[in-house]
């Protein structure tokens, strides 16, 4: 066999690491032609993107179901394309005041001048989402860019595929190639788009996966904004309602069967609590999921790789001495569809598989406390959690809590939506990730904040030049150096 010869695969993976560069190429070309867009270009380009959203709304619904085996319309429809319009709107109504300059304070000494801070867009964003909120976490990032003024080249995971093609074609639709651009495929695609020379770099998604992500990036000094995941924790302080803590618990939870980055990882209840909160959230998860295998509304698990690993936890748990409580009201078979039905685990150790890795799934552990002191040293003594929740209607123990404690986000009596709220910067700490989007930290995350400095005719500092003996620099050093 000739060794020199090239295979079909060779010729196609070097077509589209070529495909790669020619865009982005492309697309830094065009922006140099338009280096700064204007508020009304902005916005027009945020138009027409809504415009495509609504259009393909239900071809983007059915195309995630079809990659999940079976995702609910509800939750993609409300938990992403509902999001993405409300981000819009608010993008559209804020960024004139956002991009204008920021007056500053210029010293006495270098006095009389003007300086201020001008916003400018960075260029070309690369973004790289994941596949548990394959719209969300490609189009969310992108909006930000477009009110930033940049242009945008969007990975889609390669376990996002149907949705992938939609969201090309709908792009497409809206947008140039020159100024958003979808790039689909695994592999060396992947690997090749995180080592492109973008102004910035937006990924979403694991933290192992993450630090190649940055390490790659660094090949060309491109800045990363890095959204992880990590064991979000929930506490509940003992003057709470359980019935209370439950619902809210189990909305945030089974919501897309616990597939989300913010999802509770693991709870810490009061001593005692336990039995009542196994019993209230049961019924909650029954009230929302009265069956499950051909219940369009409970999300399966997204493929096969995933649900072994969430089987493997279960079963390591048992195998040490966990109990675990399966929700499954008809006893079904759930294989065949790729579901977990929601499952309580106690008698949890910090040993166990699940104690040790992010779920990412419908699986929730619960450890009991006697002292709020002990949940607060085992969370510091951990990776900083993407997110934090903590349930005490009381605001002062909560503002203790979140001195004593680090995570991205800290939320008292709610879970999860916090990542749709407009004004909120949504991102991680340590371990769960570097940098912010939404809110107007989105705005200036995507831009360059220059600044500048302008002086007129009068050249003041002429008057401190050496030789260092004049009558100013005794003035100086009597009221400015002491």
């Amino acid at each position: 066999m000739n060794t020199s010869t090239k295979t079909t695969a060779d010729v196609s993976s070097s077509s589209d690491i070529q495909h790669l560069h020619t865009v982005l190429a492309l697309q830094k070309t065009a922006y140099q032609n338009n280096p700064l867009a204007s508020a009304k270009e902005r916005i027009e380009r945020l138009a027409r993107l809504k415009t495509v959203l609504v259009k393909y709304q239900d071809q983007f619904a059915e195309a995630i179901n079809h990659d999940y085996g079976n995702r609910s319309i509800g939750e993609t429809k409300i938990g992403e394309l509902l999001t993405c319009l409300e981000h819009i709107h608010y993008y559209s109504k804020h960024l004139r005041g956002w991009m204008r300059p920021s007056k500053r304070h210029i010293s006495i000494l270098h006095q009389p001048a003007k300086g201020w801070v001008q916003y400018q867009p960075l260029g070309v964003i690369g973004i790289m989402a994941p596949w548990n909120y394959p719209l969300l976490l490609s189009v969310g990032p992108l909006i930000c860019a477009l009110a930033a003024g940049n242009h945008a080249m969007i990975k889609i995971s390669s376990a996002s595929a149907n949705f992938g093609q939609v969201l090309q074609q709908a792009l497409a639709e809206a947008f140039p190639a020159e100024l958003v651009s979808v790039i689909n495929g695994g592999g060396v695609i992947s690997d090749t788009f995180c080592r492109l020379a973008f102004d910035k770099l937006v990924f979403t998604g694991s933290t192992t996966v993450g630090k190649i992500v940055m390490a790659a990036a660094a090949e060309n000094l491109v800045p990363v904004i890095l959204e992880l995941g990590g064991k979000s924790p929930a506490i509940v302080h003992s003057s709470m309602s359980i019935s209370v803590v439950a619902q809210r618990i189990a909305v945030g939870k089974l919501w897309n069967a616990g597939q989300s980055c913010v999802a509770t990882d693991y709870l810490f209840l009061p001593r005692g609590k336990t039995e009542e909160f196994i019993e209230a959230f049961k019924a909650f998860a029954l009230e929302m999921y009265p069956e499950l295998a051909e219940n369009q509304d409970y999300t399966s698990i997204v493929n096969e790789k995933q649900y072994s690993r969430l089987q493997g936890y279960l079963e390591n748990a048992r195998q040490n001495g966990a109990q675990l409580i399966e929700i499954n009201p008809h006893d079904e078979d759930l294989g065949p569809v790729r579901k977990i039905a929601p499952t309580l685990v106690t008698q949890v150790t910090p040993d166990m598989a699940l104690m040790q890795n992010e779920i990412f799934g419908p699986i929730l552990p619960i450890m009991e406390y006697d002292q709020i002191d002990e949940v607060i040293e085992f969370i510091n003594q951990r990776p900083r959690p993407l997110a934090l929740y903590y349930f005490d209607f009381d605001t002062a123990r909560a503002d203790s809590l979140a001195r004593r404690t680090h995570s991205g986000h800290f939320g008292q009596n709610s879970v999860l939506t916090h990542v749709a709220q407009d004004d909120l910067p949504f991102g991680g700490i340590g371990a769960s990730g570097m940098g912010k989007y939404h809110g107007p930290e989105g705005f200036f995350s995507l831009s360059h904040e220059r600044s500048m400095m302008s002086k007129p005719k009068l050249y003041s500092l002429k008057f401190v030049l050496p030789p260092f003996n004049k009558p100013l620099h005794k003035l100086i050093s009597k009221w400015l150096l002491h």
